[in-house]
């Protein structure tokens, strides 16, 4: 069933949900500013590779909406500005800078256009971003699925689905696919800390479409593992160098560990959009470290004594070693991955 995570107002604003009060509370919010845009990015508000990249494009939609730029260099330096702006929200996801990118260059494309009509066709560039998303999903999912047997048990690590795209999901989509073929499919859902985006937004997405999920501990996944109780791994990803290591939240390194001494498959479902082929391994992908608030006072109550050390990175990197597979909208891409990246990506669609 999916839910719109992200979408524009006709009557000219963002509105989009509300992640941090899920599961207690289904909301969506307005963002009526740029500044708006960049916080609810950076507070994850709206979270996940791909919605923040449709989160940057349609914010570069409402920071020059209202522009009076009479030229079109006029235009372009408030544009740039903008998405200057957007692209120090977060640093890991490299979708926020693909669609950052790929408004500039719609706005170049069409400079000789007059400004109101140039308005227009950003405002189509962002909605052709949600558009292909939603196609892209489905595509990811349909050729994800076909690499899990009928009763299999998944389990996935923070929140690859609806939530974080624009209403399918990358890792989640592969579940999808594989119910809406007939296949019966159950996860495991690890709880991710320390904010929670698995028991949070996982297992309520995962319960709204019916599917039988069952919540554990972050630390409990080795376990479950050694019982014979999972048969893959699935999780998306928040940027993948040419080599095919791969960035995500923090604890899927750990899950990639653990499925290669268990012998499960460990795939990772993703946009060709996630990609960063300028990137020859996963050292250079910079890892956003967030704030010592997250550990020490989640949600608000203090569980670790004030002064104490933190470290919080975001983000952590797979090497591609113990990758089986990246499930893409383009197809398959196996092992050995830094030869069959380009092969898979540079083909048709």
């Amino acid at each position: 069933m999916p839910l719109e995570t992200i979408r524009w107002n006709e009557r000219g604003w963002i509105e989009l949900i509300d992640q941090t009060l899920l599961p207690n509370e289904l909301k969506y919010i307005a963002c009526r500013t740029v500044e708006e845009v960049w916080e609810a990015i950076k507070t994850l508000r709206v979270r996940g590779a791909p919605a923040i990249g449709i989160a940057g494009a349609l914010g570069v939609v409402l920071g020059i909406w209202r522009s009076e730029a009479r030229s079109y260099d006029e235009f372009k330096a408030e544009l740039d500005r903008v998405a200057d702006y957007l692209a120090t929200s977060r640093p890991t996801a490299v979708n926020l800078f693909w669609a950052l990118d790929r408004m500039r260059e719609a706005a170049e494309r069409n400079k000789d256009k007059p400004i109101p009509e140039l308005k227009k066709l950003l405002l189509k560039e962002a909605l052709d971003i949600i558009e292909e998303d939603k196609r892209i999903c489905r595509a990811i999912g349909r050729n994800g699925a076909r690499l899990l047997p009928d009763e299999c048990t998944v389990l996935t690590h923070c929140n690859a689905g609806g939530l974080a795209t624009a209403d399918y999901g990358t890792a989640l989509g592969v579940i999808y696919a594989a119910v809406e073929m007939g296949k019966r499919i159950k996860v495991f859902a690890d709880e991710t800390r320390p904010l929670l985006q698995g028991a949070r937004l996982t297992a309520w997405e995962l319960m709204q479409g019916g599917i039988e999920v069952t919540l554990i501990c972050d630390n409990t996944a080795a376990y479950v593992m050694k019982q014979g109780l999972v048969d893959c791994v699935i999780v998306g990803a928040d940027r993948i160098a040419a080599n095919g290591d791969t960035a995500n939240k923090i604890g899927t390194y750990n899950l990639a560990v653990l499925a290669k001494e268990h012998g499960i498959p460990f795939y990772v479902a993703a946009p060709s959009s996630t990609f960063d082929l300028t990137l020859e391994s996963g050292d250079q992908i910079p890892i956003e470290e967030r704030s010592p608030e997250e550990v020490t006072c989640p949600f608000g109550r203090r569980i670790a004594p004030e002064g104490v050390k933190v470290y919080n990175p975001a983000f952590d990197v797979t090497p591609a070693r113990l990758i089986t597979a990246i499930i893409t909208e383009k197809g398959v891409i196996r092992q050995p991955l830094h030869e069959n990246i380009p092969k898979i990506l540079n083909a048709c669609p």
